[in-house]
């Protein structure tokens, strides 16, 4: 009852930061994409270089994230800034092996079809490799969404936007009034943005995997 009154009382408020939230991890994760797709094309078909880069990744993902937060205050200072930069950091990297492992599955014999019939590389790579990788690729965008929404929580350490200023202020105040429901309030928003991306994401796999892929 207390907790429904909490966000009775400040559902404006409430509003806001989901939005900051979502709009953050939206962007960060857009970005993560794109910088991933990229690296995987320049790197798939060398076969030392895309390993090199799948273990960098998955190596790269043990980096604390608070830790790398922390280091890019000296630079960048508190705010949007670093918070943005880490978030894009950690997005890219589960899409980075997904892509390059899809694009490195795609049957050669459909790729010496692709050419057979002229397609020039970088048709090939536009309308036969990346659309038979798309479900592999979504997967890591996927598990890169829900990190994200997670870890998007900390930027509060740096005055960085979204839900993480409600569970750190709640967690600081623990005993005081409103202090519990604040946090809590603060957790549910954040899962909830995780599954509102979750099911949009399946949606677009719907919507964009030909049958025969998914």
């Amino acid at each position: 009852m207390n907790l429904w009154n909490y966000v009775r009382g400040r559902g404006e408020v409430l509003t806001f930061l989901t939005y900051q939230h979502a709009s953050l991890a939206f962007q960060t994760v857009l970005v993560g994409t794109v910088l991933a797709v990229l690296i995987a094309v320049a790197v798939y078909r060398l076969p030392l270089l895309s390993s090199l880069t799948l273990t960098s990744s998955r190596v790269a993902l043990t980096i604390p994230s608070l830790a790398l937060l922390a280091l890019l205050l000296v630079p960048f200072g508190l705010g949007v800034v670093p918070s943005f930069i880490m978030l894009a950091f950690f997005a890219t990297l589960p899409v980075i092996g997904n892509a390059i492992v899809g694009l490195r599955s795609v049957p050669e014999s459909v790729i010496e079809s692709a050419r057979g019939i002229g397609l020039p590389r970088w048709r090939i790579l536009l309308t036969v490799e990346l659309p038979i990788a798309w479900p592999v690729i979504l997967t890591g965008i996927r598990i890169s969404t829900q990190m994200i929404v997670g870890v998007a929580a900390i930027v509060a350490y740096v005055l960085g936007p979204g839900l993480g200023s409600l569970i750190f202020n709640g967690l600081s105040r623990l005993g005081g009034a409103n202090a519990l429901e604040m946090a809590l309030t603060g957790t549910i928003l954040i899962v909830l943005v995780a599954l509102v991306f979750d099911a949009l994401l399946v949606l677009l796999g719907r919507l964009t995997i030909a049958k025969g892929l998914s």
